[in-house]
């Protein structure tokens, strides 16, 4: 083997050729022979090159490493990238970079800031998902108060677009977690003042519906459940029902304190005592907001009271009673309706003594008369409202009788324009009347018609009372006409005595005194004219008025009810005239 490698002089280092040109010194001075030194060298050799093998091997070990490192980094970042959602793989090193060592420095920052960019991806969906699983559990109610709750992120897609679908389903359910807290609030807003009207106590019963409504829990972490929200709408109607009920008991309890009082004269003070009960007694369920106003203590003592007043109620009947009786007898009155009042009260006092019938019977049934007396009243009132106006017109007729008979009506005395005017109105007025008793009469008897009775005015039918009207009116009519014709011919008798014996008779003087006619005169016994009841009763006279009744149940005579018999009236100022125009003596 030839010795190629020689010690380098200036550098001064051993290499392998000085070394062996050593060793061939050492063997010359050792005498070694040719065979030892080739085999010597032979051996040499092959560890050098056994140890450039081992080297070689060692090289393409660290070679590979390095290239599977190098696959193992694109493939994790290959791997980063599409489960980011990242589409361009545009700057994965390749071998235009260099060598492998250079594609793995060039690659070593890119996976780096993906990995970072995936745990901050992981931790976005980690806390999406979270507060999804979070608001599912407290709409599903299963997730109690401050139970902590965990979440598996998949790391295969932490794409922006599937964390975009998650955002947009927790916005749904937050929305939804809204919906529901503002519907919770309300209905434990709802609680909360039916609870203060009602008297209970509020905190106990939000309680029961969830522990979570109390007020010491926030408003974020109040339950929103299906379970809660149909319990608080479940209590809510129940609170409602229960408000109505006691609402109706109190309206009704307030009812028959106002009764009791006016039955008993209850002074105004010891009412006072109760007006936060009669306060409410037409009020609506929706008007009774003050707290405590249906509480069960307030009914109790307004049944308290009302179990009293019955009582003492009981020891005042016979008062109580005629007091109804009274108020049954105005009814009556007003409606112009014939009744035995002393009969009544008599039957009154006896059912009272014979203790045969309980109080509140008696009363029940005097109640019922007075609303049957309401409804006849009712039912009759459009007629008496005509037969008032019937019987103004008849009397405004008789006083425009009397004025026109008064020889003194144009003088210019005190109040005769007044009386002038009253004369053209009640003209107008009597023109009138003939359609306004027509109209009565039709009237009339349709409701005799539609109840099977006759329509009787204080104790007389009216149909007869108008028919017999009619007639008399009849007859005065004829009877004007006969005075006309009487004066007509005593008018001509005049008129011939006068051409005979050459001057006219002074005319007839009424008997007595001259009658003065007021401005406010209303006919009947004020002016002169007989105040005389109508009756088909003979020994009760002709018709010349109604009674009236008055509100204490007693006849009121000088309130004509009935026209005025003008007939007998007019005969009578007809005939003084004659007698005295016969008896005048002639001028010579």
């Amino acid at each position: 083997m030839a010795i190629t490698d020689t010690q380098n002089p200036l550098l001064g280092e051993t290499t392998c050729g000085s070394l062996l040109q050593q060793l061939q010194l050492l063997w010359d001075e050792v005498g070694e022979c040719d065979e030892e030194r080739d085999r010597m060298l032979l051996q040499l050799e092959q560890e050098c090159l056994e140890v450039y093998k081992r080297k070689v091997e060692q090289a393409s070990k660290t070679r590979a490493l390095l290239l599977q490192s190098l696959a193992d980094s694109k493939a994790e970042l290959i791997r980063l990238l599409s489960a980011l959602g990242e589409k361009s793989f545009i700057g994965i090193p390749d071998k235009s970079y260099g060598t492998i060592k250079e594609q793995l420095a060039a690659i070593a920052p890119l996976l780096e800031q993906m990995c970072k960019q995936k745990e901050d991806r992981i931790r976005e969906f980690s806390d999406v998902q979270l507060q999804i699983e979070k608001i599912r559990g407290e709409i599903a109610g299963n997730l109690k108060i401050g139970e902590q709750i965990g979440t598996t992120v998949d790391e295969e897609d932490l794409s922006l677009k599937k964390l975009d679908e998650y955002q947009f389903q927790l916005q749904e359910l937050q929305k939804e977690k809204s919906d529901r807290l503002h519907k919770v609030l309300d209905f434990v807003s709802t609680v909360h003042d039916l609870c203060a009207v009602l008297g209970l106590d509020f905190f106990g019963t939000i309680i029961e519906v969830h522990p979570s409504l109390n007020d010491s829990v926030g408003v974020q972490s109040k339950s929103i459940s299906d379970d809660t929200l149909s319990k608080l709408s479940s209590m809510v109607t129940a609170l409602e029902e229960d408000k109505k009920t006691r609402l109706q008991k109190l309206q009704e309890l307030a009812a028959q304190l106002t009764d009791l009082w006016n039955l008993m004269d209850t002074p105004m003070e010891e009412q006072s005592l109760f007006s936060h009960v009669t306060c409410n007694i037409s009020a609506t369920v929706d008007e009774v907001t003050i707290p405590g106003a249906l509480a069960l203590d307030l009914i109790e003592q307004a049944e308290v009271e009302v179990e009293r007043l019955d009582q003492l109620k009981a020891s005042k009947m016979k008062e109580i009673a005629f007091k109804k009786q009274t108020e049954l007898e105005d009814i009556y009155a007003r409606a112009h309706i014939d009744i035995d009042s002393a009969a009544s009260r008599d039957k009154i006092l006896a059912l009272i003594d014979s203790g045969n019938v309980e109080p509140s019977e008696l009363l029940a049934e005097m109640d019922h008369q007075i609303l049957k007396a309401k409804e006849e009243g009712m039912s009759r009132k459009e007629i008496l409202e005509k037969v008032e106006k019937w019987m103004s017109a008849c009397e405004e007729e008789s006083w425009l009788e009397d004025y026109s008979r008064d020889d003194n009506r144009y003088n210019s005395s005190r109040g005769a324009h007044l009386n002038l005017k009253r004369a053209e109105k009640a003209r107008i007025l009597v023109n009138k009347i003939p359609a306004l008793v027509d109209m009565l009469i039709a009237k009339t008897r349709a409701w005799e018609e539609d109840r099977g009775m006759s329509f009787m005015y204080d104790g007389v039918p009216l149909l007869a009372m108008l028919d017999e009207y009619t007639l008399l009116r009849q007859e005065r009519e004829e009877e004007k006409r006969r005075q006309r014709d009487q004066k007509r011919i005593h008018e001509q008798l005049a008129t011939e005595k006068e051409a005979l014996f050459g001057s006219r008779p002074s005319p007839a003087r009424p008997l007595g005194p001259k009658k003065v006619m007021g401005p406010h005169a209303n006919g009947g016994a004020s002016n002169g004219t007989p105040s005389r009841r109508l009756s088909l009763n003979a020994n009760q006279g002709s018709m010349n008025g109604v009674r009236s009744m008055s509100r204490d149940g007693k006849r009121d005579s000088n309130r004509p009810a009935a026209p005025v018999n003008y007939v007998a009236i007019a005969k009578e100022d007809a005939a003084s005239q004659m007698c005295v125009t016969e008896q005048a003596p002639a001028s010579p």
